[in-house]
């Protein structure tokens, strides 16, 4: 599953593959949580193992992609 973040006042984006055992259902409420101010910072483990952290005030949108398997090959769409 692969993630979108974007931040408030900046250009740039961040993108994540996330873990395999990330659930689409526990990654929105964890956006949810953190869009509503009921935690300060959002945490996500990428598919390497590598924590991320991402302070829940500047969170500006979320793209989630659930149905991503990881790099496309050829000219499948």
């Amino acid at each position: 599953m692969d993630i979108r973040i974007g931040i408030d006042r900046s250009n740039k984006e961040i993108v994540l593959e996330l873990a395999d055992d990330a659930t689409e259902a526990g990654v929105k409420g964890m956006l949810e949580q953190a869009v509503n101010g009921e935690v300060p910072v959002l945490w996500l483990t990428d598919a390497k193992g590598r924590l991320v952290m991402v302070p829940a005030s500047k969170i500006s949108y979320a793209e989630i992609d659930a149905k991503s398997g990881g790099p496309s090959i050829g000219f499948g769409a």
